[in-house]
């Protein structure tokens, strides 16, 4: 699998970011780490994931993993960026429909809420996933977009 993976955490999510990495590397994938380096009890999951999720809105990488300890703070906030269709992702059909159905382009998953294998599981349904292009998912994205530029305005 040859992507480029980006992947941020918080301290809720710094330990199942180092298995992530290490498996992600082992499959073939093009890893940029965001941080944290260091595990920091009172660090901000937005420091990490606003730099990831930049990087995925210019696709400097082709997908982005997001972990904090429930996942839904990094969701959040990286849906804050234009370009960015982060969702929650704790089990196998979020993880594929979410891409297949809406372009997801962020997986954001919850440190405390899941353990290493199944999100193992999950990162690889996620990563294997390919956008429909149906016309129905493909108009809705085109209102997405809509409200984007309409968050921009004053």
């Amino acid at each position: 699998m040859n992507l480029r993976v980006g992947i941020a955490a918080d301290h809720g999510g710094y330990a199942l970011k180092a298995e992530l990495v290490r498996s992600l590397r082992g499959w073939g994938c093009q890893v940029e780490d965001f941080g944290a380096f260091q595990l920091d009890p009172s660090d901000d999951y937005p420091d990490f994931v606003a730099p990831l999720a930049s990087a995925v809105a210019r696709r400097d990488i082709t997908r982005g993993i997001a972990l904090c300890g429930s996942g839904v703070g990094v969701a959040i906030a990286a849906n804050k960026f234009d370009g960015v269709r982060a969702g929650l992702v704790h089990d196998v059909f979020t993880a594929h429909q979410g891409v297949e159905d809406d372009d997801m382009n962020v997986a954001c998953l919850g440190g405390a809420v899941i353990g290493t294998r199944y999100a193992l599981d999950l990162v690889h349904v996620f990563l294997h996933a390919r956008f429909s292009g149906a016309p129905r998912h493909q108009r809705r994205l085109d209102k997405v977009r809509a409200l984007e530029h309409r968050r921009s305005e004053p």
